[in-house]
């Protein structure tokens, strides 16, 4: 497999996950170009094209982790606007992927991986090198957090109050 198909079959992914930790776009738009000049320069044998798509996440993973401890990030607030649509993505921003975005790190990957990319529990925990049972309770805890905070954009919306009877 060259090069060029392996990064045009996994950018996204890879940009959801860089995105969903580093919660904007210039951040994640370098952890991207890393996971592939890492991917480059590995000597790994791939057995198909899903060990190279957890591999790169992982990788993608750990850039993320290494650019959150680094001297700069400790020590410099960062001003980006979290609004701004990834292009990358090129869905349709809704209230729930804002929710998402909103969480912390640790609960907005799981909720990705999970719902987004359609990985079983199991296959997160490799990933994200945790237990089996942390990633249920990440989800678990995930979901809770993002009931909650959809409960309350909803209260402060007006809602239309629509009843139908029977005889209409």
């Amino acid at each position: 497999m060259d090069y060029e198909s392996v990064v045009d079959q996994n950018i996204d992914i890879v940009y959801r996950t860089a995105l969903s930790y580093c919660k904007n776009t210039h951040d994640a738009d370098d952890i991207v170009q890393n996971t592939f000049t890492k991917f480059l320069q590995t000597d790994t044998l791939f057995q198909d094209d899903q060990h190279i798509r957890k591999w790169l996440i992982r990788v993608a993973i750990n850039e993320c982790r290494n650019m959150w401890k680094s001297f700069w990030r400790r020590n410099v607030s960062s001003i980006e606007d979290l609004e701004q649509e990834p292009q990358a993505m090129q869905l349709e921003q809704t209230e729930l992927l804002e929710e998402i975005l909103k969480l912390p790190s640790k609960y907005s990957v799981v909720i990705h991986l999970y719902y987004y990319e359609g990985y079983s529990v199991r296959e997160i925990s490799e990933m994200l090198e945790i237990s089996e049972s942390n990633v249920q309770v990440r989800l678990l805890r995930a979901r809770n957090k993002l009931r909650n905070q959809l409960e309350e954009i909803w209260k402060e919306k007006p809602v239309k109050n629509v009843y139908c009877s029977g005889n209409e």
